[in-house]
């Protein structure tokens, strides 16, 4: 089943504040995002569920899953292309690339994405 886009959202955060600060917790989550701490739980419920995230019962420390990390991986990949491609491309803003990649990363498909790969990579 595909994930859903707030599914990829809250994967690729996880993924992003685990590099930036080591340990992620619920509420680091619901800050970054914007999102109520029960909104963050509920969803992370559904992720484990889904055999994306562990939870440690006792600290509640947020770790990605093999498979979680395998797409959170590949959705910042998406992120991190596609925002420089439209800063490199569009002449936009790293602002402005940022958030509509994070709108065309859900959307894009594979085919597209390989090209727009493959230009970034001839096209330094």
């Amino acid at each position: 089943m595909a994930m859903l886009e707030s599914g990829e959202d809250y994967i690729e955060t996880i993924y992003r504040l685990k590099k930036r600060n080591g340990v992620v917790y619920s509420i680091d989550i619901a800050r970054e995002l914007g999102f109520s701490r029960p909104s963050v739980s509920r969803a992370m419920g559904i992720l484990r569920d889904e055999g994306y995230i562990t939870m440690d019962e006792v600290t509640k420390e947020i770790n990605l899953t093999d498979m979680g990390r395998k797409k959170a991986v590949e959705i910042y990949d998406k992120h991190k292309t596609l925002t420089a491609f439209l800063q490199k491309t569009a002449g936009v803003s790293e602002k402005i690339a940022e958030t509509d990649a994070c709108r065309i990363e859900h959307i894009i498909s594979p085919s597209t994405f390989r090209g727009i790969k493959t230009y970034m990579k001839n096209n330094p």
